[in-house]
């Protein structure tokens, strides 16, 4: 079984960057059986259930097996969900890394055939950016970039970041380099995992309409002045101290210069919430590409820092001046990432042998369709015996 959180990106200066992992979570569990696909679906996004191979976490699925060597004659997927659709938190992030972990789980040795470094580029190469499945995948806050290959190489950049340590409480941790070979994509990626003050939460302002991330996205403009460049990278930077050391300084340290201003006429109920907010002296930011709203704060202020940061207390007040429905959730920042819990392989999860069954139970973390058929891919049976063990916390730093 996996467990993966939410997310959201951004978090107002660091663009296609920064990530925060947030409490909220999607579960996936799933086995390997002797034939056929069957998808289960509880809790947001239950229509999703009859996608089939479209089913984004089977697509994950799908990708994670080739790359650990062949498909297996047939899956069941339990999926529940607690992440929004389409809102901003990442939801197809945690789609992603929670099929790539479940099918490395479901392989023999797959942790070794596919190391973190490996899960992290083949995630990234699905999603298409960073800085959601960094986060997905080491909890926490995270800053995720691609680096820059060495003039005239043509062969694969050293991609090296933390391996997983052997359990809670596990000594020194080592230096692990990527598999090569099982990543699909040419730009290789890091990530930086950074420890968020304990007083730090969010409230997440749901909205109640979905908005694609390319709809967002084909808002912006190809360039933006040096001024407003040069402002973003020191508020990009205030932000790390804001969150890691300064809480004080997190009202200052959201304002951004590259997106948000550029995405408002698309997500009027967005930009006039979060004018609101920012009236107020809330650090409040567009959650990833929106069309949802963070608020960052102390969940307890402490005296000297009450005045210069108003709690998050007032947050629910002022959406609901908005007479827009907006969905406020408190949120505990995830400082443990996608986890994994091992099972019994070929076992399926409990009441998914129906394809397409979905029921309104317990809303927990989400998962997309998306286009392109993987049917009629070859199985090798060799690749999938007993469960892996190497199932733990993914553990960044």
């Amino acid at each position: 079984m996996v467990r993966a959180p939410a997310t959201s990106a951004n978090l107002g200066p660091g663009f296609d960057a920064f990530g925060l992992a947030l409490g909220l979570h999607d579960q996936v569990e799933a086995g390997v059986t002797g034939g056929g696909l069957a998808v289960e679906v509880v809790g947001e996004g239950e229509e999703t259930a009859g996608a089939g191979e479209r089913h984004l976490v089977v697509q994950a699925m799908r990708a994670a097996f080739d790359a650990l060597g062949g498909q297996p004659a047939g899956l069941v997927l339990r999926c529940t969900n607690g992440i929004p659709h389409g809102r901003g938190l990442g939801s197809s992030a945690a789609a992603v890394v929670s099929g790539i972990l479940a099918a490395r789980a479901l392989v023999a040795g797959g942790a070794d055939r596919l190391p973190d470094t490996g899960v992290l580029r083949l995630a990234v190469d699905i999603e298409g950016h960073p800085d959601n499945v960094a986060a997905c995948l080491a909890g926490g806050l995270t800053v995720a970039w691609h680096p820059a290959a060495p003039e005239g190489c043509t062969g694969s950049v050293a991609d090296v970041i933390p391996a997983i340590p052997d359990g809670p409480g596990a000594g020194s941790v080592t230096d692990v380099a990527p598999g090569a070979d099982v990543i699909r994509g040419e730009r290789p990626v890091r990530l930086r995992r950074f420890d968020v003050l304990a007083g730090i939460a969010a409230v997440a302002c749901v909205a109640p309409s979905a908005m694609a991330t390319h709809e967002a996205r084909a808002a912006l403009p190809t360039s933006v002045p040096h001024a407003d460049a040069a402002a973003n990278a020191a508020r990009g930077a205030l932000l790390l101290a804001a969150l890691t050391s300064d809480p004080s300084l997190l009202f200052d340290a959201t304002e951004d210069y590259l997106h948000q201003r550029y995405r408002a006429a698309a997500m009027p109920a967005t930009a006039d919430l979060l004018a609101r907010l920012r009236l107020a002296g809330v650090a409040a930011v567009v959650s990833g590409a929106g069309p949802s709203v963070l608020a960052l704060g102390l969940a307890d202020p402490q005296p000297g820092v009450a005045a210069a940061q108003p709690g998050l207390g007032m947050v629910d007040s002022i959406a609901r001046e908005t007479g827009i429905a907006w969905r406020v959730i408190p949120l505990k920042v995830d400082r443990q990432g996608a986890t994994v819990r091992p099972g019994r392989t070929g076992e399926p999860p409990p009441e998914a042998a129906r394809q397409g069954r979905s029921t309104n139970q317990d809303p927990e973390p989400g998962v997309h369709p998306a286009g392109g058929s993987t049917q009629g891919r070859a199985t090798n049976p060799a690749t999938h015996g007993p469960q892996s063990r190497e199932c733990r916390g993914l553990l960044w730093c």
